[in-house]
């Protein structure tokens, strides 16, 4: 099994913009900057099943209590957070700093078979876990028709 990364370019539900520049913040800003940025573009899987809509967010680091998990606009499932910087004191000397912090925040547009009034959250080990249940597909009921008439 291989792990690709998609593009959410055609994804319809996504509200995800394409932007021409990215990539190339490291030629035009600090290292900070980029830095803060990794962290708020949080990678986040989505999977769908018969039953739900999973979405899975590595945060690690992070508690429950700095996550929020929000239906908005009726459709749009919105994850944001913050991983604060830790505190520098005085006499402290960083040699490097690679972890990333900042605020985070996602948008997904539902569709409409998303059963939003019961979307459930659970983070374990630093990953997110937000299940959207999907409405039961009705199957359309078939009536047979007798055809009259007849042959002499």
């Amino acid at each position: 099994m291989s792990i690709v990364r998609r593009s959410n370019i055609f994804d319809p539900f996504s509200l995800d913009v394409w932007n021409p520049f990215d990539g190339l913040a490291p030629f035009f800003e600090p290292a900070y900057a980029t830095e803060a940025a990794a962290f708020a573009n949080t990678n986040i899987d989505w999977k769908e099943t018969p039953e739900a809509h999973y979405f899975k967010a590595d945060l690690p680091g992070l508690k429950k209590e700095e996550v929020k998990v929000e239906v908005v606009e009726g459709r749009v499932l919105q994850i944001s957070g913050e991983r604060r910087k830790e505190k520098e004191e005085k006499n402290d000397r960083w040699h490097r700093v690679e972890r990333s912090s900042g605020k985070f925040l996602r948008r997904f547009r539902l569709p409409d078979n998303a059963k939003v009034e019961r979307v459930t959250a659970s983070m374990e080990n630093g990953v997110l876990t937000v299940a959207v249940p999907k409405e039961e597909v009705k199957k359309p009921e078939v009536k047979s028709i007798e055809i009259s008439g007849g042959e002499k």
